[in-house]
């Protein structure tokens, strides 16, 4: 069973490329050789900047032959049914068999064919893989018609086995697949001839090639730790950078340099964020000081000078860089002193949000009066989460932001603390953007917490009422992130909130910020001309009076009257902003659906949460996950499963029989009808349990009163075990229905059992 070996050598693949390419020839290839009838033990993708490589072990050395029978026409069907048979399977009318079928007689064509070599097998595949390969961008060159991420300049294709290795005759437009590769650019460019995969690892690793993405990654980061302990410091992790740079070299080597001291006042976010956008460079940190003071860089080759000129032309472009930072930084800290960070942030006036939500200067209002409200709930000063919530974006409009946008937020503490205001609103500046991705920390400082809140509230609130919603797996303004951030603020800091009551507000906020204007002119022609009628749509802020976004219309349907316009029809129905109360209700349900999403993470099923968004103060989502997560404890448990088949098993007669009888069982059960002691147990259970279970739903105790359900498994069981519900005595029968109906009051308070299924 030979083995294959597959090379694509070409110029360096951009390292964002690289291991989603390897992943790629793997799929293409390995599922073509298996739709051949080619079998296989095991595979591998290997990528290095300069080439994509796939191993494959224990290949057939030849698939099996197949023979296939096809029903076709009758044999007196039109001959244009024959023809087109004949077309489909490659036959002649001759080589066509005729069979007896139950409606007469058929035609069936018996297909045979032969096994086939794997290396006919493999250049088929593989050149189909090359002509067809999902890079993300791809380009031309030269005067064929083949497309690469870069120009491809060779193909290896060999099979092997004990008796020897075979190229593969693939051929792609002009070139033609050998045994030979290539070592490393500048330290060994002279071609290698291999014979199998382990001769060609070998070779590579002789000629300055580490195959392995993952051990060059391993090797970076082992020796750049190394580097920096040796002088009393540490590398700052970034698993990111660290597989790039791993994708821009063949044979890593580690340096370490030092930062100029010019430049060690920088924020350091500032000088990490500089070195690694710019530079690649990993930042190495003073652990005492927590100051960053050193870098390392990864170069591709072995020097002379053990990487003395590339570490001193490195260090002065670092230097340019970092000069550049620290004029910017410097400027910002100028304007801070002359106007405070209310005036750094003035041109936000001047900055669109959104063209039918105005400027960020109108949102910030919006933010600021809706951290206000959120303040009380989460423990924070109100008038201080306002003037957090109103300096936040400020930092939008600094130099140090508008090079670096990642750092915004982070811009926005420094500089609170360079205007003397108090740290919370500094923590504020730099928390509210908070929490981005779901492992990013969830802020804690009261004032962050508001101010976070009232800016993902805001967001969504003002991309609902536009109706720019996510659609499927299209969210443009990142909506369904900001409900998750929200929620893990809420659940995160334990938060009692009315969601529903704090949308609404923000949709009135909203709504008024937005008032109808309509301007009617009446163009030359007099009102008669209803073509020349033009409409200006424009929204108005009640305060200022100045306009947020402008329209163009010519409506149908519009009557006059003598100082106003009403209108009529659907012409201008996309502009006009929902109700906040539809906005509000609307957005809960997206919130709850996120939810689902971030509590299946935790086990939980969609029907779980269902039935507890099914009881009242569903908006509560520290409520409505705390019942959640007690009722999948006691749900995924015996005696849950246990009582909520007995609930349900109560539920069904109970309402089979209130829709024949007309009536509803919901009061009367009494104890003295009772004919059997295991009624009578399940009374006293039924007692027991409401004692203990109305007070620790008083207290959200769901925990005590889940247990107290719990001990109604035994005697509903018993129950349904021993007693007849609907018995031929009317009243003994009432009653039993009304004890099913108390089994039903009992869960009632807790959760909607009817949601969950099983």
């Amino acid at each position: 069973m030979p083995d294959l070996l597959l090379e694509l050598f070409s110029e360096e693949i951009p390292a964002r490329m690289q291991v989603r390419a390897a992943s790629d020839l793997k799929k293409l290839v390995t599922d073509g050789l298996v739709e051949a009838g080619l079998t296989y033990a095991s595979a591998g993708a290997f990528c290095t900047p300069r080439r994509l490589v796939l191993s494959v072990d224990g290949l057939l050395g030849e698939s099996k032959p197949v023979r296939e029978e096809r029903k076709g026409p009758k044999t007196d069907a039109p001959d244009a049914a024959l023809q087109g048979f004949l077309r489909a399977t490659g036959l002649t009318r001759e080589q066509l068999e005729t069979r007896d079928d139950k409606k007469g007689q058929v035609y069936f064509a018996v297909l045979e064919r032969p096994g086939r070599a794997a290396s006919a097998i493999v250049a088929e595949v593989v050149e189909a893989a090359v002509r067809n390969f999902p890079w993300p961008k791809s380009m031309r060159w030269g005067a064929g018609t083949l497309r690469w991420v870069r120009p491809l300049q060779s193909i290896l294709c060999i099979l092997s086995d004990e008796a020897g290795a075979e190229v593969v005759p693939v051929v792609v437009d002009h070139l033609t697949a050998g045994n030979v590769t290539f070592g490393h650019r500048f330290m060994a460019p002279a071609a290698i001839t291999v014979t199998g995969f382990e001769d060609y690892s070998l070779r590579l690793r002789r000629a300055f090639v580490v195959l392995d993405a993952g051990e060059r990654e391993a090797a970076i980061w082992q020796d750049a730790q190394n580097q920096a302990f040796a002088q009393g410091l540490e590398v700052v992790p970034d698993a990111g950078l660290l597989a790039e740079v791993a994708g821009l070299v063949e044979w890593p080597v580690v340096l370490m340099g030092r930062i100029d001291a010019a430049f060690l006042d920088l924020p350091p976010e500032v000088l990490q964020t500089s070195m690694r956008e710019h530079q690649k460079f990993f930042s190495v940190r003073n652990p005492k000081s927590g100051r960053i003071e050193g870098f390392v860089t990864v170069a591709n080759r072995d020097t002379a000078d053990h990487g003395a000129t590339i570490l001193a032309g490195n260090n002065k472009v670092l230097s340019a860089r970092l000069s550049d930072a620290k004029f910017f930084w410097e400027n910002d800290l100028r304007v801070v002193a002359a106007k405070g960070l209310d005036g750094m942030g003035a041109g936000l006036a001047s900055v669109t949000f959104h063209n039918k939500l105005g400027s960020q200067a109108d949102r910030v209002a919006r933010i600021a009066a809706l951290a206000a409200e959120i303040a009380p709930m989460v423990g924070a000063d109100a008038e201080l989460s306002a003037a957090a919530a109103r300096v936040a974006k400020a930092d939008l409009q600094s130099a140090m932001v508008g090079e670096f946008p990642e750092l915004q937020g982070t811009m926005g503490g420094y500089y609170a603390r360079a205007a003397g205001m108090p740290e919370a609103v500094a923590l504020a500046c730099k928390a509210h953007y908070a929490p981005l991705g779901p492992t990013d920390a969830v802020p804690t400082d009261p004032v962050s917490v508001a101010v976070a809140l009232a800016d993902k509230i805001d967001t969504l609130t003002g991309f609902w009422a536009i109706d720019e919603k996510p659609t499927g797996s299209k969210d443009p303004f990142a909506l369904r992130r900001a409900a998750l951030g929200a929620i893990r603020l809420i659940l995160g800091n334990g938060v009692r909130i009315d969601l529903q009551n704090l949308l609404n507000q923000e949709g009135h906020i909203l709504y008024e910020c937005f008032s109808v204007v309509f301007n009617v002119f009446e163009p030359d022609g007099g009102s008669e001309n209803w073509d020349g009628w033009q409409l200006i749509f424009t929204g108005y802020d009640r305060e200022s009076q100045e306009p947020k976004y402008v329209t163009f219309e010519r409506p149908r349907n519009l009557h006059l009257g003598d100082d106003e316009m009403a209108f009529v029809g659907g012409d201008l129905e996309p502009y006009l902003l929902p109700t906040p109360s539809g906005i509000a209700t609307d957005l809960l349900t997206f919130f709850h659906d996120r939810l689902k999403v971030f509590l299946r993470d935790e086990g939980i099923r969609h029907d779980i949460i269902d039935a507890c968004i099914a009881m009242p103060g569903n908006d509560d989502l520290t409520l409505l996950v705390n019942r959640a997560r007690a009722l999948n404890t006691f749900i995924t448990s015996d005696d849950g499963t246990n009582l909520l088949q007995g609930f349900k098993r109560a539920n069904n007669i109970l309402t089979q029989a209130e829709a024949k009888d007309n009536v509803e069982y919901s009061y009367g059960a009494d104890i003295k009808f009772a004919e059997t002691d295991v009624e009578r147990a399940l009374f006293h259970a039924l007692d027991t349990a409401a004692a203990t279970i109305a007070p620790a739903m008083k207290v959200e105790d769901f925990a005590t009163a889940m247990a107290a359900l719990a001990n109604l498994r035994a005697p509903i069981d018993a129950f349904f075990n021993t007693v007849q519900v609907n018995a031929e005595n009317d009243i003994i029968r009432r009653n039993r229905l009304n004890l099913l109906h108390r089994i039903r009051a009992a869960c009632a308070p807790v959760a909607d059992l009817t949601k969950i299924e099983g």
